[in-house]
């Protein structure tokens, strides 16, 4: 894989680019992300969490929320959280069997 000078830089930025996509798309619900891609928001926060541990810098899980979400996490699931539908629900037992 090829690796660029600034690649840390332009990593960065490109994460933030998708935060600020996700961020936009309110409509695009966590099941949905789950059953397309095979992670979610949920997941992102929990992997820069660990990231963060690995670097000394340990977070919360509520802080780490906070900074994927934009916002505080129950204020984004006030706002944007909607209830899955059965579809969405049996489309996540396919893509994630137990």
């Amino acid at each position: 894989m090829m690796k660029y000078n600034n690649s840390n830089e332009i990593e960065a930025a490109a994460f933030r680019r998708l935060l600020g996509h996700l961020n936009e798309r309110t409509d695009v619900q966590n099941i949905d992300l789950m059953n397309l891609a095979g992670f979610c928001r949920n997941c992102l926060s929990r992997w820069y969490k660990e990231e963060s541990g690995k670097l000394g810098k340990e977070l919360s899980d509520k802080d780490a929320r906070e900074i994927i979400y934009g916002m505080p996490y129950e204020d984004w699931k006030k706002k944007f959280q909607t209830e899955a539908s059965k579809d969405q629900m049996e489309a996540l037992k396919k893509s994630h069997p137990d």
